[in-house]
């Protein structure tokens, strides 16, 4: 397929890596951004990545309370020094990513932090509901792969598409955020509190006022 130069830049923008560079992953990868960066990564070539591997002790407890104290967000996010915690556009990435979870609802920071129990269960949904088509073995397999990696992708925060810019996910936000700062960086926690399971309005519906706010 066709790289285009906006692609390029936009992977080299994110990463820090060169352009040919960029060309080449984006070239290996069928012109996915996400598994490019991966790519650079695996060779080494992204910023983000050389970073990836220094201590982040500092940093900055973060919070959004949504109109009326419907929802809250606590969110921690790490950094190599406190003169980078102060920075502001650090403290602008810990209060959109606090954003982002009232809104989108994740339940863990990274994958790796799905049990494999629940895994499992996922797949086995899956595998029910694919057998059903009538499908041979090895299309099964490779449906419930898409299906698991779609789950992680609604309940993992680094792999959802952020809110306020969809074609990126917070992965992505992050990697731009470490490439401009200069540090490494790491979101290590969060916790989102809903006010009232039982009201007759709908936690739902508070997430969409979220999403609308943090779209204006």
């Amino acid at each position: 397929m066709s790289i285009t130069a906006t692609q390029v830049n936009e992977l080299r923008k994110v990463t820090g890596a060169g352009l040919m560079d960029c060309k080449r992953a984006l070239t290996e990868t069928g012109g996915d951004q996400e598994k490019a960066i991966d790519y650079l990564r695996t060779k080494g070539l992204a910023a983000a990545s050389k970073k990836a591997g220094r201590i982040a002790t500092e940093g900055l407890v973060g919070s959004y309370i949504h109109a009326g104290g419907k929802i809250g967000v606590l969110l921690e996010v790490n950094c190599e020094t406190d003169f980078v915690a102060k920075n502001e556009g650090f403290q602008t990435f810990v209060k959109d990513v606090a954003m982002h979870i009232a809104a989108a609802s994740p339940l863990f920071v990274r994958r790796e932090e799905v049990s494999l129990e629940l895994v499992e269960r996922e797949k086995e949904i899956y595998r029910a509901k694919a057998k059903e088509t009538g499908k041979p073995d090895n299309i099964i397999e490779k449906i419930i792969e898409g299906q698991v990696n779609k789950y992680y992708a609604e309940v993992c925060l680094l792999e959802q598409s952020y809110v306020k810019d969809p074609d990126k996910t917070i992965q992505t936000y992050l990697n731009e955020t470490i490439t401009a700062i200069g540090e490494n960086m790491s979101i290590r926690r969060f916790t989102r509190f809903a006010l009232g399971e039982g009201l007759a309005k709908k936690e739902s519906d508070f997430a969409a006022e979220v999403a609308a706010a943090v779209g204006s």
